[in-house]
C-alpha cells in the first residue's frame, strides 16, 4: 500500500478552500444551506437598506452632526457641538454612525446604513448559533436539522416586523441586539468547546451592549449564566471560578466610560442628559434603570404608569393591538416549543442530531426574561424595545419546528405536538389581522385557511402512511404560509413610508403611538452625505433655507421654531459658540439640524433636566458664548424652571418681532 504524504501548505485535492467554504459551506454541510443564508441575509438587507431617505430619530442624528464637528461631543455623546448637554443614552452606538458620517460625510445613508449592516450581522449571527448548537448526528440524515433550523431561525428574525423598522432607524436598539447576539453566540462557542476564553468574550459584548443601552443588556445575564453553570463541562467549583471571572469582565467592559465621564470635572464636560445630579450612575439606576422598570420619577416620562407607547402593563401586554403585531406572532409557538423541550427532555423523543441543552436555557432564558420586564414594566415603554427578543423568538422557532417535526414523524404520542402549535400559531395571526380589517383584509382568510389545511393535513399524513409523503409536503407549505404570511406582511410596511423616527413600528398605522398621538413625530433627514452647513462642505443659502423648511415645527416636546426665527438666529449669532438655548433637546434637535450651529438644550429630553442654572447661565452670558434665549415655548426653560426663565426676563431683552426671543447681551 502507497501512502502519499501531503506536504504542509498544501490541502487534500477536492478540498474547498476558505472562499469556497465561505460562499458554499463545508464539505460535509448540505449544498443548499450557504446558498439559502446567503439569500436570507440578501433580502434581509433590501428589507433594512431600502428606501432610508427621510428615517431617523432627530434627536440621536442630532448628536451624530455634532460628533462629526467636535471629538469631544463624540466621546461624551453630546447633543450639541458644544457640548453643554449629552443624549439620554451612552454613546456607543451614536459612535459607530458618527464614525461612518465622519468618514462618508453626514447624511441618512452614512448614519444608517451601519444599522442596516448590524441587523444584518444579527441575522447571520443567529444562523451560526442555532446551527452549532445541534450535537453531531449518528447518521448523515440527521446533519441537516440544525441547517434547516438555523435557516427557519434566519427567515423568522429578518421577518419580524419590529426589527425591520427599527433596523431602518438611529436609536440604539440595532447595535444593543447585535451585541447581545454575540454574547450568545460565544457564550454557546463556550459550552460546546469548553474555552474559557470564549466566556469572557460573551461577557464583554454584554458590557459593550450596556454602553449602548444600559441596564437593558443585562436581560440576558440571567439567561446566560445559568446556561453556563447547568452544562459547563468542568467541574462546579470551576464553572463558578469561570463565572466570577466573566463577572469582572462584565464589570469593566460596562463601567470604563461611565467612570472615566463621573470622574471628569463637571464645568468642562457636558450635563448628563435625564440624570438629576450630573452622573451617569444616577442615569443607570433612574431614569435608565429602576425608572423604567417601575415608573419612578421621572423615568415615567412618556409612558408612566404603566400606559404610553406600549399600552397598559400586565401580563397581555406584548399582545395587545400596539404590539401583538411587532413581536407577538410566533410567542404561542415558542411557549409550546419550551413546553415540549422542559416536559421531555426533547433528545427522548427526537434522537440524536438535537440542540444541545443549553441552547434550551440560553435563548429560552432570554425569552422568559424579556417577557417578564417587558409586559410589568411601568415606566417608558416604547414598541421598538422588543426588537431585543427577537434573535430568542427566531433561535426558539427554528429549533421547535425541527424538532418537534422529528417528533411527529417518530411518535406517534407526541405527534399531536406540532399541528397543536401550527393551530396556536395560525390562529393568533388570524386575531392580530383582524384588528385591523381594512388593512390586507383578505389576508386573514388567507392564514386561517393556511392553518386550517396544515393542521388537517397534518393529521392526516400521520394516520394514513401511504399518502404521507406528499401530504406532509402540503402541510410544510401551509405552515409557512400561516406562520409568517402575517410577520412578513407587516414587515415590508416600513419600506413604504418614512418610519417614525421616535417610535418607529411596522404594519397598519392604528396603534402607532409617539408625541402629538398616532403616527407621532417622524425624522426627516437629508439623503446625501455632507449636507448641512457647517459640515464637511458647504452650500448655497438657498438649500439651507429648503432644509430649515424640511425641519422646522418637527422638534417634539417645546414646540418647533419658524424659518423667520431660524434664519435671524443664524445672522446675528456673531462670535457665540451657541446659536441660541432652548427649553429642551427635542426643540434643540431641528435646529442643530437645520442650521448645523450648536444649541443648548436646557432641559434636555424631557426639558426638566436641571442642567441649566441662573449662575450658569450667567457665566455663558458674560463669557459671550450665548446670547440668545427662547424662552415662552413648552413652559420656558427648563420647562417650569421659574428661577432661570425669571432672570432671562428681568436682565434680557425681547427681540422685535421674535416671538419668545431674549438677548442677553444687551
Amino acid at each position: 500500500m502507497t501512502v502519499t504524504a501531503i506536504r504542509p501548505g498544501h490541502r487534500a485535492a477536492g478540498r474547498r478552500g476558505a472562499l469556497a467554504r465561505a460562499l458554499l459551506g463545508a464539505e460535509q454541510d448540505p449544498r443548499w444551506s450557504r446558498p439559502a443564508m446567503w439569500a436570507v441575509l440578501a433580502v434581509a438587507f433590501v428589507l433594512y437598506a431600502w428606501a432610508l431617505s427621510g428615517n431617523a430619530n432627530e434627536y440621536y442624528a442630532a448628536a451624530i452632526l455634532s460628533g462629526t464637528k467636535s471629538w469631544k461631543a463624540f466621546f461624551f455623546g453630546a447633543i450639541d457641538a458644544g457640548s453643554f448637554i449629552t443624549v439620554d443614552k451612552p454613546p456607543l452606538a451614536l459612535w459607530v454612525m458618527g464614525l461612518s458620517a465622519r468618514i462618508f460625510g453626514y447624511g441618512t445613508w452614512s448614519m444608517l446604513l451601519p444599522q442596516a449592516i448590524a441587523g444584518v450581522a444579527a441575522v447571520g449571527l443567529v444562523f451560526s448559533a442555532v446551527r452549532r448548537a445541534f450535537t453531531a448526528p449518528a447518521h448523515p440524515g440527521g446533519g441537516r436539522r440544525g441547517h434547516v433550523a438555523a435557516l427557519i431561525a434566519a427567515v423568522v428574525m429578518t421577518l419580524t416586523p419590529i426589527t425591520v423598522a427599527i433596523n431602518r432607524d438611529n436609536n440604539p436598539d440595532t447595535v444593543l441586539v447585535l451585541l447581545l447576539v454575540l454574547s450568545a453566540w460565544f457564550c454557546l462557542e463556550a459550552l460546546r468547546t469548553g474555552r474559557m476564553r470564549s466566556l469572557l468574550l460573551a461577557a464583554f459584548f454584554v458590557g459593550l451592549g450596556f454602553n449602548a443601552k444600559m441596564l437593558q443588556a443585562y436581560l440576558v445575564v440571567p439567561a446566560l449564566a445559568l446556561a453556563y453553570l447547568a452544562c459547563a463541562r468542568t467541574p462546579w467549583i470551576r464553572r463558578v471560578w469561570h463565572l466570577v471571572a466573566a463577572g469582572v469582565v462584565l464589570v469593566v467592559s460596562s463601567a470604563w466610560w461611565m467612570v472615566i465621564t463621573d470622574l471628569w470635572p463637571k464645568d468642562s464636560r457636558p450635563y448628563i442628559g435625564g440624570s438629576t445630579d450630573n452622573t451617569v450612575w444616577d442615569l443607570v439606576i433612574g431614569y435608565n434603570g429602576l425608572g423604567r422598570v417601575f415608573g419612578q420619577g421621572r423615568g415615567n416620562g412618556g409612558g408612566g404608569g404603566g400606559g404610553g407607547f406600549g399600552g397598559e402593563s400586565g401580563a397581555g401586554r406584548l399582545f395587545n393591538e400596539i404590539l401583538a403585531g411587532q413581536i407577538s406572532w410566533l410567542l404561542p409557538f415558542c411557549v409550546v416549543t419550551l413546553a415540549f423541550a422542559i416536559l421531555l427532555r426533547v433528545r427522548r423523543v427526537t434522537g440524536d442530531g438535537g440542540p444541545s441543552g443549553a441552547a434550551w436555557l440560553v435563548w429560552g432564558g432570554w425569552l422568559a426574561v424579556h417577557y417578564v420586564v417587558f409586559s410589568f414594566s411601568s415606566g417608558t415603554f416604547h414598541p421598538y424595545y422588543t426588537t431585543a427578543m427577537a434573535p430568542a423568538v427566531a433561535a426558539l422557532a427554528g429549533t421547535g419546528v425541527v424538532v418537534m417535526w422529528a417528533a411527529y414523524r417518530r411518535s406517534r404520542a407526541w405527534a399531536w405536538v406540532l399541528p397543536l402549535a401550527v393551530a396556536m400559531t395560525g390562529g393568533w395571526s388570524f386575531v392580530v389581522l383582524r384588528r385591523t380589517p381594512d388593512w390586507l383584509p383578505w389576508l386573514a382568510w388567507v392564514v386561517l385557511g393556511a392553518t386550517l389545511v396544515a393542521v388537517a393535513a397534518l393529521v392526516l399524513a400521520r394516520m394514513r402512511a401511504q399518502v404521507r409523503v406528499r401530504v406532509a409536503a402540503v402541510a410544510l407549505a401551509a405552515v409557512v404560509v400561516a406562520g409568517l404570511a402575517g410577520p412578513a406582511a407587516y414587515a415590508v410596511t416600513p419600506l413604504q413610508s418614512q418610519t417614525n423616527g421616535t417610535n418607529p413600528t411596522a404594519g397598519p398605522s392604528s396603534g402607532r403611538m409617539g408625541f402629538g398621538g398616532p403616527g407621532g413625530m417622524r425624522g426627516r433627514m437629508p439623503t446625501g452625505g455632507a449636507e448641512f452647513p457647517g459640515g464637511q462642505s458647504q452650500q448655497g443659502q438657498a438649500g439651507n433655507a429648503e432644509r430649515r423648511a424640511g425641519f422646522m415645527g418637527r422638534g417634539g416636546p417645546g414646540g418647533g421654531v419658524s424659518d423667520a426665527l431660524a434664519e435671524y438666529l443664524v445672522a446675528n449669532q456673531g462670535g457665540a459658540t451657541w446659536l441660541v438655548a432652548v427649553s429642551s433637546a427635542q426643540q434643540a434637535s431641528g435646529l442643530i439640524l437645520s442650521t448645523g450651529r450648536p444649541v443648548i438644550a436646557m432641559g434636555g429630553f424631557t426639558g426638566s433636566d436641571p442642567a441649566m442654572t441662573v449662575a450658569r447661565l450667567q457665566a455663558l452670558v458674560s463669557s459671550g458664548r450665548l446670547r440668545y434665549v427662547l424662552s415662552g415655548s413648552g413652559g420656558g426653560p427648563g420647562r417650569g424652571d421659574t428661577e432661570v426663565t425669571t432672570w432671562v426676563r428681568q436682565n434680557c431683552s425681547a427681540v422685535d418681532g421674535q416671538d419668545g426671543l431674549y438677548d442677553c447681551s444687551e
